[in-house]
């Protein structure tokens, strides 16, 4: 005699078997989550539950050592307990815009190391790129400076996010009066991308950033 067994129960045996990913995060969907094949004689993954990628890609940000070894700025990063449980974290981002924008933790709050229902939002690829101030790379001064040896002066440019060309804002006798330049033109464009938001949330961090005092010098 067969005994049949039941959707919850098989679910619930497939669960136990699944190991936590980067060692701490549990996936707890009641779906297949991947779908693999042979393809040329090796077993590929050929499909895989948005969700699920974003997930696990947010916990190698911060779990994976190999991964924090190449991206040092996420040192001492870390996933609120809450998304831990995939099941919420998907819970959760279903309600979001998140089709075709990318994970964002410290928008909201300058300098959060904290990825959270509460501190993450979704937002546009090239506005992510644009927030990336890259401070590893700035060399021996502030951002938006280099040294302009036939005037012996410091020479602040900004990259204008919306046509990808620099622009030059002048040349200053200071490394400080340059940065200021560079953080003013910052602030101009990012009060351009506030008005394109529909997150006020958004819109308000956006319009507060790169002024004096804020984060991101």
């Amino acid at each position: 005699m067969v005994t049949k067994v039941s959707k919850p129960f098989y679910w619930s045996m497939q669960m136990s078997n699944r190991k936590p990913i980067y060692g701490i995060g549990i996936n707890d969907a009641n779906y297949h989550t991947q779908k693999q094949a042979v393809v040329c004689g090796r077993r590929t993954t050929v499909w895989c539950c948005p969700f699920y990628k974003a997930w696990t890609n947010m916990l190698k940000r911060c779990h994976s050592e190999a991964s924090k070894l190449a991206r040092p700025t996420y040192s001492g990063c870390s996933v609120a307990d809450e998304w831990l449980s995939f099941m919420s974290f998907r819970a959760w981002m279903i309600k979001q815009p998140w089709n075709g924008k990318q994970q964002d933790k410290d928008l909201l709050f300058p300098g959060n190391k904290i990825y959270s229902s509460e501190t993450c939002v979704f937002i546009s690829q090239d506005l992510n790129t644009f927030l990336i101030d890259r401070l590893s790379k700035r060399g021996a001064y502030p951002l938006g400076v280099t040294w302009h040896e036939p005037n012996n002066k410091y020479r602040s440019r900004c990259c204008n996010p919306f046509d990808g060309k620099y622009e030059h804002l002048g040349l200053f006798s200071t490394a400080e009066s340059a940065h200021e330049a560079w953080r003013a033109r910052k602030h101009q464009y990012a009060c351009r991308y506030a008005d394109m938001q529909d997150d006020p949330r958004i819109a308000e961090a956006l319009r507060i950033r790169y002024l004096p005092g804020t984060e991101h010098k």
